[in-house]
């Protein structure tokens, strides 16, 4: 059960867990020591946190936390985040560390709505409608870093042309640099993906944990993780195949156009968040 005096700092841990999320994913594709770092400190703070309502259990409840099965995984998020802390720490094994927490993350997440459902208080059930709040927000705010992201791949184009043109004027300069222009649209996807993932998870798990009903087929639920996947196909050209220039920026153009059509036809068509 949720302890009143104790909800913030779930919420805290959800919101630092995210960012330590973020700090790996970028790591992964860039591979930035100062990002890891600050990853694998806030995700130290997660796990100090977690370790903190561990023992209070332990000492001041004589619980510990594995008498069910919702119980194991609060345990069981905590076995992993200790985990990847130790690997992040002694080896250099990026792809595991971040799918580790990404778990991590889903499991904790989990358990804190499976607390929530099996016991609903008012203020419990005020905490579930803040998660579906921080859920909605999320999109929102990954939505509007790939509008940015967009905004730079079309800034591209049009100095592309100018170039090409050879058009000497005032408004070449004032576009900026290619690329600085593809760096900043390629920055603002790495940080929108990754937040979209949050998202997505926390109203997967609100769906299946509040009373609402919640189905995968819902034209919302499919066209999310299909703006999810379009964005990672995109990384995976940019990244895996090393594609740069005006292609990339063209598929950015188009996997935005996609993003559209889901945030105002596809929400149309549904009423899963209403």
């Amino acid at each position: 059960m949720l302890d009143v005096d104790f909800k913030w700092i779930y919420e805290l841990i959800i919101l630092i867990y995210a960012v330590a999320i973020i700090g790996y994913f970028i790591d992964f594709i860039q591979q930035n020591r100062k990002v890891n770092r600050l990853a694998f400190w806030s995700l130290s703070m997660v796990w100090i946190l977690q370790t903190v309502f561990l023992f209070r259990n332990l000492l001041g409840e004589e619980d510990f936390p594995i008498q069910t099965i919702y119980d194991g995984l609060y345990f069981y998020a905590w076995i992993l985040i200790t985990f990847s802390l130790i690997i992040n720490r002694i080896f250099r094994v990026d792809f595991f560390v971040f799918f580790t927490n990404v778990v991590g993350f889903f499991i904790m997440v989990l358990h804190i709505f499976t607390k929530i459902q099996q016991s609903p208080t008012v203020n419990e059930i005020d905490f579930a409608s803040e998660m579906l709040i921080t859920h909605i927000t999320l999109a929102l705010l990954s939505y509007g870093i790939f509008t940015l992201s967009f905004i730079f791949s079309i800034m591209y184009i049009l100095q592309y042309r100018l170039l090409k043109q050879k058009k000497w004027n005032s408004r070449l300069k004032r576009l900026g640099d290619l690329n600085q222009l593809e760096r900043f649209s390629f920055f603002a996807i790495l940080m929108g993906l990754p937040i979209l993932l949050i998202a997505i998870l926390l109203g997967v798990i609100w769906g299946y944990t509040s009373n609402e009903v919640f189905f995968w087929y819902d034209i919302k639920t499919i066209g999310s993780f299909a703006v999810l996947i379009v964005y990672a196909v995109f990384l995976f050209i940019r990244v895996g195949r090393g594609i740069q220039g005006k292609k990339i920026a063209t598929l950015n153009i188009y996997a935005f156009l996609f993003l559209l059509v889901n945030y105002f036809l596809f929400s149309t068509l549904s009423n899963f968040h209403f």
